[in-house]
């Protein structure tokens, strides 16, 4: 059998090419390709015709939960995996929701991404037994008090969010999403209304520790 194509999106060289080594160790696996950013992959897989592609959920300029989202539309039955830093289950339950079949933490081993391939690309969908538990221990909250008010959020407004909780500015927040400082401002008003909060001092002072106890879960 041919091995199976995989396209890796991710804008970290360093880690892209730990996976791309990684895949490359497998017989029954390959890299067809790579692409630093949304648009490229979304150039390339017409071209390469992937069996999966590997999804870096913080891409910068389209994110990679917009990039899911394109490519699922687009190419219905494609296979996607999203890989993330993040260990807190909203983005997980966010992936999936997008198009993806399958959510890795970039700090399990390579093993373990092996094996979400191996079950992505058999036609199953593949999370971890931790986001598995983090996610049902979840829906009692949501039966009984409603929506998380973080879960309200579009998906932009949460970078925007966590950017804030990083201790990111307006300036830095619009360079590191390749938006203009006016769009920051609108989403960080649109936050603050969906979260109730009266002043930007509340904001960031919400969104810091989020951040710090989505870092620490």
């Amino acid at each position: 059998m041919e091995p199976r194509r995989i396209l890796v999106v991710d804008d970290h060289a360093l880690f892209r090419v730990g996976l791309v080594r990684t895949i490359g160790q497998e017989s029954d696996l390959s890299v067809c390709g790579e692409a630093t950013d949304g648009l490229e992959a979304l150039q390339q897989i017409p071209r390469l015709k992937p069996d999966l592609v590997i999804v870096d959920i913080s891409l910068e300029g389209m994110s990679g939960l917009d990039l899911t989202k394109s490519i699922r539309g687009r190419f219905p039955e494609m296979r996607l995996l999203v890989l993330s830093m993040h260990k807190e289950a909203l983005y997980a339950e966010r992936a999936l929701r997008a198009g993806a079949n399958g959510y890795v933490m970039k700090r399990e081993n390579g093993r373990t991404l092996v094996a979400a391939i191996r079950q992505v690309l058999s036609g199953q969908n593949y999370l971890s037994d931790e986001l598995k538990r983090r996610i049902e221990d979840q829906v009692p909250d949501q039966k009984y008090e409603g929506v998380s008010p973080i879960d309200r959020l579009s998906d932009r407004e949460l970078e925007v969010f966590q950017l804030i909780g990083q201790g990111y500015g307006t300036r830095q927040i619009a360079d590191e999403l390749h938006v203009s400082g006016k769009t920051v401002e609108t989403h960080r008003e649109n936050i603050r209304a969906k979260l109730n909060l009266d002043s930007t001092f509340e904001l960031v002072q919400r969104a810091i520790q989020w951040t710090y106890t989505e870092k620490d879960s």
